[in-house]
């Protein structure tokens, strides 16, 4: 069985995914593993993409490994996948699936994407494996690890996995008519739209021009194809301690001057891949410069997004869980689906609306989960990464349950009333109604205030 490995780490061969490929290879002689080092050689794999062709072309399975980074795969993984494409690399018919390791923030919409992509292409896919990064370090990640590649072969073998579908698609790009221009501009806030567009046909410049001609705020665009980024992110972590980036670019710096100081921003891009295209992953990868401080939080941001979004959900739950994780109120996506100009327009008000009141909005399971797990993940490697770690002491971001004793005490009785019967019998009604006593004294106070 030959099995192409696309090593999407930016590490190589440190990378802390591929030994589980090692380890597979150990425990499966059957198996022939041959890697592609796409991560760490994409600059050269861009100049020249034969000897990859020939690879993926003349093997059984391709099997996707890298970290996972910012909701997706790396930069480098997308613009592998990119060359893939643009390579007409005969992948129709094989089967396909992933690897990854991660704090498991979000590696459900890494694993969509790839999978997306993988069925894009023609192939088959085998659902993936998702790692802690120290799981085969242990007896049962090993042991996960190995009932992984034996589900993968009984799928291979038995023709067990999610096809491609042959769907027709009829999105036509709506153009920007009819938008009513907004002449006096006011200059106290500082609006920023940072997009990728690179004036090459399509309608994303039209959808920029005309919400920055519908909203009464005048804004400043970054145009990221134009920055001279030197890679994507390497992941080395130099940045948790030092709050740098080993790149010597100039990114983390313009990233905390010139964007990070805005009172707004829209991101502007197209769909491509299933995502927002190579160039905008490594900017987003980028931002790790910051560590896991979400340092914008309170920032109301939009989107205008050229592209058939409708069809997107994995990129609609990217979109909803960086907002809600970066505790950013989410004005809306205006598209060029359908009714653009409108969709711009209500951009703009929404936009307008959560400047001058401030609007926030509670999290759902997207923020509060995702927080949780960096909550536990920065505090356990606290000694590491200093910056993110008094950032989340000053958030009070490290509400642990399990120091809240008082809760935990009055739980223990209320669980002892619940487990005797007599007790509950004796209580009728009057359990509710305790627990609805704080809200009767609030709204007590409320109708006496107004007395």
């Amino acid at each position: 069985m030959k099995i192409t490995v696309v090593n999407g780490s930016p590490k190589g061969k440190y990378s802390i995914t591929l030994q589980t490929i090692r380890y597979l290879e150990r425990v499966n002689k059957a198996c022939e593993f041959t890697v592609i080092d796409a991560g760490q050689k994409i600059k050269s794999l861009e100049k020249d993409f034969k000897e990859a062709k020939m690879l993926l072309e003349n093997c059984d399975i391709v099997l996707f490994s890298y970290p996972v980074y910012t909701f997706l795969a790396p930069s480098q993984l997308h613009r592998f996948i990119e060359l893939m494409k643009e390579n007409d690399v005969n992948v129709k018919g094989k089967v396909a699936t992933q690897i990854t390791t991660s704090k498991h923030f979000y590696d459900v919409t890494a694993h969509k994407y790839v999978e997306e992509n993988s069925l894009d292409m023609g192939m088959n896919f085998v659902r993936g494996l998702s790692a802690d990064m120290e799981d085969l370090l242990c007896d049962k990640g090993r042991q996960e690890a190995e009932m992984f590649l034996e589900r993968l072969l009984f799928s291979y073998e038995n023709k067990i996995y999610v096809s491609p579908k042959n769907e027709e698609k009829s999105y036509t790009p709506q153009p920007v008519v009819g938008l009513e221009v907004v002449e006096s501009k006011k200059e106290d806030k500082d609006i920023l739209i940072i997009t990728d567009e690179n004036g090459k046909g399509g309608n994303l410049g039209d959808m920029i021009s005309a919400f920055r001609q519908a909203l009464p705020y005048k804004t400043r665009i970054v145009n990221i194809s134009d920055y001279p980024l030197a890679g994507g992110c390497l992941g080395c972590f130099r940045c948790a301690v030092s709050e740098k980036c080993v790149y010597k670019d100039g990114f983390d710096s313009f990233l905390r001057n010139y964007i990070q100081k805005a009172d707004a921003i829209i991101y502007a891009f197209k769909i491509k891949d299933h995502s927002m295209g190579s160039r905008f992953k490594m900017y987003d990868d980028r931002n790790f410069c910051n560590g896991h401080r979400t340092v914008t939080v309170g920032m109301p941001v939009g989107y205008l997004v050229s592209g058939e979004y409708s069809r997107e959900n994995n990129l609609k739950t990217v979109i909803e869980a960086r907002c809600e994780t970066g505790g950013n109120f989410l004005c809306g996506v205006a598209t060029d689906e359908y009714s653009t100009s409108e969709q711009i327009k209500m951009l703009a008000n929404t936009l307008t609306f959560a400047l001058e009141t401030k609007h926030r909005t509670p999290q759902s399971f997207y923020g509060v989960g995702g927080m949780k797990i960096f909550r536990d993940l920065i505090y356990q490697m606290r000694g590491m990464m200093r910056a993110d770690h008094k950032f989340y002491k000053k958030q009070g971001i490290y509400d642990f349950p399990q120091k809240k004793k008082l809760t935990s005490m009055k739980m223990y009785l209320v669980g002892a009333l619940l487990s005797n019967e007599k007790i509950l019998s004796k209580m009728g009604n009057k359990m509710n109604e305790g627990m609805i006593a704080p809200y009767e004294k609030m709204f007590a106070k409320m109708d006496k205030a107004k007395q």
